[in-house]
């Protein structure tokens, strides 16, 4: 089967870009930063990301790009005799769960921007807004009818193939992004006590920033790049060898927080012009800000084009997500495209119902404690990502060895790569216990270690694992060249 490829650097850059900048930028970013206290915070998710974002992305568009499959295709090939295509399965899998519940969300965005467009949205009274958004999530039926809408959307890009559908989706979208940024930037710094939104963005104040924030900080900076879902393997699996991935990859994470930022830039002064509170958490684009437009001149203008935004951003990470199912469920089943982006949208409608109705009828079903759309997002969250990535550390920094990535990053030497040195420690040892801490911090169970020395021993404990795993991988590579 003739694999397809990205035709264009820009193109290449506008699908990595529209991969990484989703809801996570424009929705979470601002509201966690809000939480943490602003620039403080900022400070320490640049570093995060500089130091664990950025060699996990390149890791993963090598081992993409290396082999041009699938990311269970991927570990197979690299390692044929071995289990580590578990780990691609694991990534794959999350894909599938996150792009179910994913898709609700970006349900919720284009409900909001159709009551906006028809000016329905401007017109509820602010102390009305909580009611009003709880009212349509728990509605039974429009939820899942917006749901499958963005399905089927994402399912036409997709079915059109990378160059003809993702690529060129991508190129048009990405600008159309960024004007709109643009603009609600300059309405946003233009009102009346805007300078206090930015002051609260910029200007660091460390007293504000706690443990918790910190941690915070090292989660967002993994899940903001689109890290341990097998989407930058899989895009890095349609780039040609000629491509410089290392250049590639700053400019991905460059673009990402940029929007991040600038999404900032455009709720903070408004939400301060209008004496609202920073830390309003997830209500913040669906409560807070709708209150922010309706006082605002030509507010129901301004609410359409933010809706409008966030739509953009979340259909360019629908595309991605489920082009990772997709390159899977070809390669390994011999399936047309297609018939496989059909069976995958039909599978993902089918999952995506018990999340949508766990807002209304079913919102008494708990598993575990928590309804369908909490227990996907915890299980995705807090154990399968933290895993993919762990493991993608692991394989890429022991097992197949940063001299076979650094290789890869250098194009055969077509590109020199003079940081061998600080990614080859940051991807073997810097990253992987940095996502260790991510995943102990979810799961809870720092909660239970109060003191300094109990938190560094865990540290310890998470260097052991990973040094267990490494070991373990080194054994079964020189078990295999024995052979």
């Amino acid at each position: 089967m003739k694999r397809d490829n990205f035709g264009s650097k820009l193109g290449i850059l506008a699908a990595a870009a529209g991969s990484a900048i989703g809801l996570g930028n424009i929705w979470k970013f601002p509201y966690i930063t809000g939480q943490n206290g602003g620039a403080a915070f900022i400070l320490v998710y640049l570093a995060c990301i500089v130091l664990v974002g950025l060699p996990v992305m390149l890791t993963e568009f090598a081992l993409g790009r290396r082999t041009h499959r699938n990311a269970v295709g991927a570990f197979k090939e690299l390692e044929p005799n071995k289990p580590w295509y578990l780990s691609g399965i694991v990534s794959v899998t999350t894909a599938f769960i996150i792009l179910s519940f994913y898709a609700i969300i970006a349900g919720w965005v284009f409900s909001y921007l159709s009551r906006s467009a028809s000016g329905k949205l401007i017109n509820v009274a602010p102390d009305k807004l909580e009611d009003y958004f709880g009212a349509i999530i728990s509605n039974g039926t429009e939820p899942i009818v917006w749901t499958f809408v963005v399905l089927v959307v994402t399912a036409g890009v997709v079915i059109l193939g990378v160059k003809t559908g993702i690529e060129k989706c991508s190129k048009f979208l990405m600008p159309i992004l960024l004007l709109i940024l643009i603009a609600l930037m300059i309405r946003s710094v233009t009102l009346d006590g805007a300078s206090a939104g930015l002051e609260f963005l910029f200007k660091p104040d460390f007293s504000q920033l706690t443990k918790k924030g910190v941690l915070e900080a090292l989660g967002h900076s993994f899940y903001s790049l689109s890290l341990g879902m097998a989407i930058i393997m899989t895009y890095g699996s349609y780039i040609d060898k000629k491509e410089n991935i290392f250049k590639l990859a700053v400019q991905v994470t460059i673009a990402d927080t940029l929007i991040a930022l600038m999404a900032g830039v455009v709720i903070f002064p408004a939400v301060f012009a209008y004496g609202l509170k920073p830390n309003s958490g997830p209500g913040l684009i669906f409560i807070t800000l709708p209150a922010v437009f309706k006082a605002m001149p030509f507010g129901a203008f301004f609410e359409t084009l933010f809706f409008l935004l966030i739509g953009i951003a979340a259909v360019t990470s629908t595309i991605s997500l489920m082009e990772v199912v997709v390159a899977f469920v070809t390669e390994q089943f011999n399936m047309g495209r297609k018939k496989a982006t059909v069976l995958v949208t039909l599978a993902l409608f089918a999952l995506s119902i018990p999340s949508t109705l766990s807002f209304g009828a079913w919102s008494e079903v708990k598993m575990f404690g928590k309804n369908f759309f909490d227990l996907f997002d915890y299980i995705t969250a807090n154990i399968s990502l933290p895993l993919g990535g762990v493991l993608v550390c692991v394989f890429g920094g022991w097992i197949w060895g940063t001299k076979n990535v650094v290789k890869e990053i250098e194009s055969d030497g077509l590109h020199p790569f003079s940081w061998s040195n600080l990614y080859s420690f940051a991807i073997k040892v810097v990253a992987p216990l940095a996502i260790m801490v991510i995943f102990v911090h979810s799961i809870g169970l720092m909660e239970y270690f109060k003191t300094g020395l109990s938190t560094n021993a865990l540290l310890v404990v998470g260097g052991l694992v990973v040094l267990v795993l490494a070991a373990w991988g080194l054994k079964s590579r020189r078990t295999s060249n024995e052979e």
